[in-house]
Formats: C-alpha cells, structure tokens, sequence
C-alpha cells in the first residue's frame, strides 16, 4: 500500500477569523486609496462609488458602511492626504532652528516631496476644476485646507520680519506670492507635462529653487534702480 499523504493541520477557528479582522482593519485604507486615484484620474462629479468599491476589492455595501456618500469619501481623501497633515507641518514650523529664507526653501521642497510628488497633488487641480458645480466641496477645502495652508505661511513670512530677515510685507498678498507658483506646477503636471515634448519638460525642484531665488532676490541687480 503506498503511504498515505501527510495531512496539514487543522487551521484553527481563530485564525480564519483573525485574517478577517485584518482584512477588515484594512478596508478603510484600501478604500481611501481607490478613492483617490479615481478622483484624480476622473474628477469627482465623473467618478462613481461602484467604481471606488471594485477598485478596492469590495462591494458597494461595504463602502457605504465606512463612507456614508461620495462626498464623505472625498473629504476623507483630502484628510488623509493633506489637511491631515498640517499638526505636522506646524510642528516642524516651531522647531526649525535656521534662519526664515531657509525655512521658505524647506516648506516648498518638503510640500512638494509629501504631497506634489504623491497622487494626491492631483486634488488641488480637481477641486478647481469643479468647485463651481459641487460649492459644499469648495467650502470644505477652503476650511480644511486653504486657510490652514495660509495661516502656516503667514506665520513663516511674520517669523521672517520678526526676525528682521525679511522686509515689511503685505502678507495678505505675500502669501499668494508663494502659493502661486506650486499652483501652476500641479496644474501642470496634471495637464500638460504628459504631452510635453522633452524640450519643456519642467524639473520641478529646479522650478521652485527658482522661484525661491526670485521671491528671495528678487530681479534687480542690487543697487539698481527702475
């Protein structure tokens, strides 16, 4: 008689169980994830829950018991991708020891590392796209990002005249003098930067050490007048 096959042991009951909290620990993640590469590929107006859902390897049920609309999907999106991230951001702020020209140079590369280099640099580019047509999302970016996005950089400008480094500033419109050019570099690389030939492509480290000179320098050779 041929020698019976060794038998592989009895999975416990735990352990089946133990996969499915797992599992389920991870869905929100999974979910969120699927989220937002389908807001950015399609925008949110285009983008359906069903889509979300199979993207993520689960039903449309099962979204909605972590995420009761589209809307709450995408607000939790931004949160976990960006306005989640401003604690951080703000302690950094209070711990940098160098000096503010420093500190502007560090918040742009650092913003662009976390979130410009990431999918979900994507969303600033959806949300001006379609503020008009959806204004509760505008409301909520504005809340949760916008304004504590301008309160950090003011308080980096305010550090630099305080610190006499920088010069008096107008810092309702200084902060847009930052902003600005990191706007332009996501709406370009969400638009034309795949169809430009390899003569304009932007580097976009290059780009913002650039701007940081300008802002910094300015354009006049020093000592001279206009």
């Amino acid at each position: 008689m041929p020698a019976s096959r060794p038998q592989a042991p009895a999975e416990s009951d735990a352990e089946p169980r133990q996969r499915r909290a797992r599992r389920k620990e991870a869905r929100p993640g999974e979910l969120l994830d699927a989220g937002l590469q389908l807001f950015v590929e399609k925008g949110f107006a285009a983008t359906r829950v069903e889509e979300v859902a199979a993207r993520a390897g689960v039903s449309k049920g099962t979204l909605f018991l972590y995420f009761p609309s589209k809307e709450d999907l995408f607000k939790a999106v931004v949160r976990e991708n960006i306005a989640g991230r401003f604690p951080e951001w703000n302690e950094e702020l209070a711990q940098f020891s160098g000096n503010s020209a420093e500190l502007v140079r560090y918040c742009l590369h650092t913003w662009w590392e976390r979130v410009g280099m990431t999918p979900a640099s994507g969303i600033t580019k959806l949300v001006m796209s379609e503020a008009g047509m959806f204004p509760e999302i505008a409301a909520f970016y504005q809340k949760e990002v916008i304004e504590p996005g301008h309160d950090l950089i003011r308080r980096v400008l305010q550090r630099g005249m305080d610190r006499g480094e920088f010069r008096p500033l107008s810092l309702d419109y200084a902060v847009y003098s930052l902003i600005a050019p990191m706007i332009f570099l996501l709406m370009w690389k969400h638009s034309m930067a795949p169809c430009c030939p390899a003569t304009e492509v932007i580097d976009p480290i290059g780009f913002i050490d650039n701007q940081v000179d300008l802002l910094l320098r300015g354009m006049l050779v020093p000592g001279s007048t206009t």
